[in-house]
């Protein structure tokens, strides 16, 4: 069996960073997968390479690859030691930078935009091989594109995927690191694609399951989860442990060291996930499992960004099929929903997106009076069974006293109690559960 090592942007995006990962990776017994992000800040110099030529903006897409080309090649002098291998470097560096180039310089559009995405990752995990090779530490460089594939609908084919990528591990059992990248994969049209934002995290999780791994571990630059979000609150505290389900709130509910996708994968073939710290190896960190832990309340994150809509209506009063069709109308326009409250003669609920906000409050006013308000935050608190705990609800509401709550969701999930307001309070309401519920001040 295997261990996944993920590491990303920011554990490989300083030269000595790199070089850190690599006895990191060298040191740990037995063998490997390791998966690597771009460097810190490439996908989003890429993102503004994109956009620009998308809006047929030549000299600034040309003045954005030159600066970040000027990045690399900085990096690989930084990166190794002999010429042979500086010399090795900037042929990395020019192959890639010339492909972009090629890019920029051809009809570019939506198929171009995601090879241009994928070169961060083609680039960082070369050079970190190449790296290896340097110091003498055997090694393979496996293209994620030969094994990682989504379908038509976005969604990773992870039996399809296991297929391919088995017979590839198994070819290479006599090398102990193994170097793949994360992000980006194949689509049904077998172009290049990507899992979207945070997709190292889940190209972890998918490779993890695929081979059916002894461990995943995600490398950040933080302890583990914290019980709260530690750039907004004082002092929080690692979580040595927890669920599948609850670690899937948490990332779900705005927990940012962890991408929601991540979990699915591993749970579903019951491979741990481990949040491991670059800085500080020795840390414990935290290990999700199926194993359930003792703990009322586990912690506490916020989703940003949420808007809340209530639709009034008469009509509601024992009409049959009346929520189907209101869902019906989100499930047209595509898009999900967080919470939902209901009365009699009301219903209110929140959305992430407002893109067909529009459209979407066009349709509701069939029903009655729409209230839309934006600027909303939703505060999860997670723990286990804390839905069916007697008292964690008082205890909730006692830690935000004072401050105005608009939604309450409780029983959706067992490990789970959310509730919504204004994202002005939603400093003041974290402050105050981290000393209500963990008498952390």
């Amino acid at each position: 069996m295997a261990i996944i090592m993920k590491f990303g942007g920011t554990s490989v995006g300083r030269p000595e960073r790199m070089k850190k990962i690599a006895n990191l990776v060298s040191s740990s017994p037995g063998r490997k997968v390791v998966v690597l992000s771009a460097l810190s800040g490439t996908t989003n110099a890429l993102v503004a390479i994109g956009d620009a030529l998308l809006k047929k903006d030549a000299a600034k897409a040309e003045a954005e690859i030159a600066t970040l080309e000027k990045h690399y090649l900085a990096f690989v002098d930084e990166l190794y030691s002999t010429e042979a291998f500086k010399a090795i470097g900037h042929e990395i560096v020019s192959r890639f930078f010339v492909f972009i180039r090629m890019l920029a310089a051809g009809e570019f559009d939506d198929k171009s935009y995601r090879e241009l995405l994928a070169q961060g990752e083609l680039m960082s995990t070369e050079m970190f091989y190449q790296h290896l090779q340097e110091i003498k530490i055997p090694s393979r460089l496996l293209p994620a594109l030969h094994f990682m594939s989504i379908d038509e609908n976005e969604e990773p084919e992870l039996e399809k995927i296991a297929v391919r990528l088995k017979p590839l591990v198994d070819s290479l059992k006599n090398i102990d690191i193994i170097i793949t990248q994360g992000y980006i994969c194949r689509n049904h049209r077998n172009e290049i694609d990507n899992l979207k934002r945070g997709g190292s995290d889940y190209t972890a999780s998918l490779v993890g399951a695929a081979i059916r791994a002894e461990e995943i571990q995600i490398w950040t630059d933080i302890d583990g989860m914290h019980n709260n979000d530690p750039r907004i609150v004082k002092k929080t505290m690692p979580i040595s442990e927890l669920t599948f389900d609850e670690a899937s709130e948490l990332a779900y509910f705005g927990a940012k060291i962890l991408h929601p996708a991540t979990i699915v994968p591993a749970q579903k073939y019951n491979v741990p996930v481990r949040l491991k710290n670059t800085m500080d190896e020795k840390a414990f960190g935290t290990i999700i499992t199926s194993k359930s832990t003792e703990g009322t309340f586990k912690a506490v994150a916020a989703k940003d960004g949420i808007t809340a809509i209530k639709i009034k209506s008469s009509r509601m009063l024992m009409a049959y099929g009346f929520l189907r069709r209101v869902f019906e109308i989100f499930e047209q326009y595509k898009t999900p929903i967080d919470m939902i409250t209901t009365s009699e003669v009301a219903v209110s609920l929140t959305i992430d997106t407002n893109t067909n906000l529009d459209k979407i409050e066009v349709e509701l006013k069939k029903f009655g009076s729409i209230e839309i308000d934006n600027n909303q935050t939703i505060i999860c608190i997670v723990g286990h069974q804390i839905a069916t705990q007697k008292g964690a609800l008082k205890k909730v509401f006692d830690a935000l006293e004072g401050i105005s709550i608009r939604m309450v969701s409780c029983g959706g999930s067992n490990n789970n109690i959310s509730v919504l307001v204004d994202t002005e309070y939603k400093e003041e309401a974290l402050i105050a559960l981290n000393e209500g519920l963990f008498n952390l001040r």
